[in-house]
């Protein structure tokens, strides 16, 4: 007889590979402070060091404001300046560096479910590329506000707002068993997560898709306001880049979304949620 085994992690190996990744980088940035030092000088994203190119006089300037706040803020400033060169992987690499345990916690927490479904629907491929095109539309939103700011941007907060924001297209549909996402136990109905997704327009007038979006916006908001309440003592939170990363997986869904796979049935029902004991 053979005897059916359950898989510890009912997760698409993608998303379950990222978490490791993630959480393996914060460890070692939490045990190796100077490591943690050289990972953050080079691989988060600073917006002045991409300014200093074409206007060295405002980052001059950045500096200077950074000095009359005491030595150590002038200090922390020139080092995350470096040499003055723009580093062109940083726009990608800040997603991979986090503050602390909680920080990267809550990431993995919500990749894991809404990055769930999305992966499952795009494929690993396509997952991937979309997660690089939200962190670099991450960095350009807060780049587009914060210009002349030599202080670092790090964590894959722009990815999974992203990923949420595509899993909005979708996972409000019926017969959508938001039961699983988490977990993404697609055995009962698998078809439903290739259900159509919402058009755009549409976003904007479902019930269940605005008040989702509305609550999203003001908790970013919120947080943008009153950092502490984040938990993360001492930070403040890079709400333009969450934004920036949301939009782009919300406009640009379509590009990665694909056909149903042929052996998912489609004979879904159309009369509203199952019920459930």
């Amino acid at each position: 007889m053979r005897i059916h085994r359950e898989r510890i992690f009912n997760l698409p190996p993608v998303v379950l590979a990222a978490v490791i990744v993630l959480v393996g980088i914060y460890v070692v940035q939490s045990q190796l402070p100077d490591v943690n030092i050289k990972l953050l000088g080079n691989f988060s994203f600073v917006p002045g060091r991409f300014t200093v190119l074409f206007d060295p006089a405002a980052i001059a300037a950045s500096l200077d404001a950074a000095q009359t706040h005491g030595a150590i803020y002038g200090a922390v400033a020139r080092f995350f300046l470096g040499d003055g060169r723009p580093l062109w992987w940083t726009p990608i690499t800040y997603a991979f560096l986090h503050a602390s345990f909680l920080h990267v916690g809550f990431n993995c927490l919500w990749l894991v479910a809404f990055g769930a479904p999305v992966a499952r629907r795009f494929g690993a491929p396509r997952f991937l590329l979309f997660c690089l095109v939200t962190a670099l539309a991450g960095a350009l939103a807060h780049y587009l506000t914060h210009m002349n700011a030599l202080q670092p941007v790090i964590g894959a907060s722009a990815v999974v707002s992203g990923t949420m924001a595509a899993a909005l297209r979708f996972v409000f549909q019926p017969h959508v068993p938001l039961e699983h996402v988490a977990d993404m136990d697609l055995r009962p109905n698998e078809g439903a997560y290739w259900k159509p997704a919402l058009p755009l327009r549409s976003v904007f007038t479902d019930r269940t898709a605005v008040v989702f979006l509305g609550a999203w916006f003001f908790a970013n908001l919120l947080f943008g306001l009153a950092p502490q309440l984040s938990g993360l003592a001492g930070a403040s939170i890079a709400w333009q880049a969450h934004i920036g990363g949301f939009v782009a997986g919300l406009v640009a869904f379509p590009l990665f979304d694909r056909p149903a796979p042929n052996d998912v049935p489609e004979n879904l029902p159309d009369d509203g949620p199952p019920e459930i004991d």
